[in-house]
């Protein structure tokens, strides 16, 4: 019968530098170079890529949401008028009508451009909204920063709201001359009871989230804070991409609409 106490040894692997001087070659070898995913193949996409599309932000988050679908080429070209609507509004109508006024200011501003008219102009707004429905604004303080982002833990969740309005010029001569259209976006948020003051403290130290409604960035480390959300995702980021690339495509068709419907009539 065996002893147990003579069992053998098991064997640890050998160490990462033990294998590097067993195997000199495989120490070189390096792992390939992770490949860009392809452009979305989307005849929507195709017919404006190249033209000149105005995304009337400054938001380097929107901006890189349109990048991940292929859209780069872009004139970052922000709205400079106030945002001045009354809190007093509905969260739906005063993420709409700002977004609206950035549109338009843009579209305005840039129709008789020396670089030519925009094929497209999109804006956006984003609000965060307590269940009180108070439309938070951005931290105005370190302690503001903190008040707010407790209120958001202790709630049970909260909503975030993104208007998107997306303006093109018309072919036609049919008044008012562009084509308007616009969608308004909402997502339950919902922040993890068991975040601590000592992580709220942490996080507002990171500075991330002072230029964002609400004080926090899902995208970034403020995703630490979240427990769950019901929605969109690049909704609480700031552009649902879904939602705007239907608007830009009925955009594109109004004008393509009104043209066949003017010709259709000099016919006549």
């Amino acid at each position: 019968m065996s002893d147990q106490k003579y069992a053998p040894a098991p064997v640890e692997p050998p160490s990462y530098e033990t294998m590097a001087a067993i195997h000199p070659d495989s120490a070189a070898v390096k792992p390939p170079i992770p490949r860009s995913p392809l452009l979305l193949d989307l005849p929507l996409l195709t017919s404006i890529r190249g033209r000149r599309i105005i995304l009337a932000s400054a938001s380097p988050r929107r901006r890189q949401l349109l990048a991940q679908i292929g859209l780069t080429h872009l004139s970052v070209i922000p709205s400079t008028v106030p945002e001045a609507f009354p809190k007093s509004l509905s969260p739906f109508e005063y993420v709409l009508q700002t977004a609206t006024q950035k549109a338009m200011t843009v579209y305005s501003a840039q129709i008789d451009s020396p670089e030519g008219e925009p094929a497209l102009v999109i804006a956006a707004d984003t609000v965060v909204v307590s269940p009180g429905g108070q439309i938070l604004e951005k931290p105005r303080s370190e302690a503001n920063h903190i008040a707010m982002l407790k209120g958001l833990r202790d709630s049970i969740s909260h909503k975030v709201y993104t208007a998107v309005v997306v303006m093109a010029p018309l072919a036609s001569a049919r008044d008012p001359g562009y084509a308007l259209e616009s969608t308004v976006e909402e997502t339950a948020v919902k922040f993890g009871r068991d975040v601590s003051d000592e992580l709220i403290l942490a996080y507002v130290k990171t500075r991330e989230g002072v230029d964002k409604a609400g004080g926090y960035g899902i995208q970034g480390i403020g995703a630490i804070l979240i427990d769950k959300i019901d929605g969109s995702f690049d909704n609480v980021v700031g552009l649902p991409l879904r939602p705007m690339l239907a608007l830009i495509e009925k955009v594109l068709r109004d004008d393509e609409d009104l043209v066949d419907e003017f010709a259709e009539a000099e016919e006549e």
